[in-house]
């Protein structure tokens, strides 16, 4: 199973890497606000002048991607608990300390792709050009929300995680959908935002595995 989910990250890293050059190649045209040069443009202009724009979702996947961020500094605050109870960083469950790292990865792509203007979005931000590709949002609520869902199954046994889990998925739906139809982004975006974080989270489950993996092996 391990080397299937090497194989499968692998697989999804060079295919984000090429779903990035192809945005940068395939049918650019200056479709974009001022002139912006897009990839794919011929599909991404028909599909936003279908969807057009709409307010109360975007500040519904606004709403949504704090949500997130808050999640991030929940499982923060159950890490530094850890650390201050057991006054010993290698006591803090592996879990956590992987899900801190991820976390780390993730928040430092979100970012970095909020300088890089692969794409710029379809609409202006605040009277001013911004970078679109891929959908930060999208990025942020899959990556947190399913690796929270695996994480709460390790270290939460109870009903309530299952209902907290399926709370978490149904969020990641929401935003990604919610941040699509709120017109915001180019489909590519959205596509993009889903190919990487579902790289990353590849990459997260198989270093699980091999937690798991390295735990049988001291039992």
């Amino acid at each position: 199973m391990k080397k299937k989910n090497i194989i499968i990250s692998i697989v999804l890293i060079v295919l984000s890497i090429l779903f990035t050059v192809l945005i940068k190649t395939v049918d650019v045209q200056s479709v974009g606000v001022n002139g912006t040069d897009i990839g794919f443009a011929t599909i991404n202009k028909k599909v936003f002048e279908t969807i057009g724009q709409n307010d109360l979702l975007y500040k519904i996947s606004e709403i949504l991607g704090y949500i997130a961020l808050g999640i991030v500094f929940i499982y923060a605050v159950v890490g530094l608990y850890q650390l201050i109870k057991r006054k010993n960083l290698l006591k803090v469950d592996n879990e956590i300390i992987a899900l801190g790292v991820f976390y780390i990865i993730v928040l430092g792509l979100y970012f970095l792709f909020d300088k890089i203007a692969i794409n710029y979005r379809p609409v202006l931000e605040n009277g001013k050009l911004e970078a679109s590709f891929p959908s930060s949002h999208t990025l942020l609520a899959i990556c947190v929300c399913v690796s929270a869902t695996w994480i709460n199954k390790r270290l939460f046994k109870s009903d309530m995680t299952k209902i907290f889990n399926c709370l978490l998925l149904l969020m990641a739906v929401a935003t990604v959908f919610a941040r699509f139809l709120s017109g915001v982004h180019w489909l590519t975006d959205i596509f993009g935002g889903i190919i990487i974080s579902s790289a990353l989270l590849m990459c997260f489950k198989t270093v699980l595995e091999m937690l798991d993996n390295k735990q049988k092996k001291h039992l």
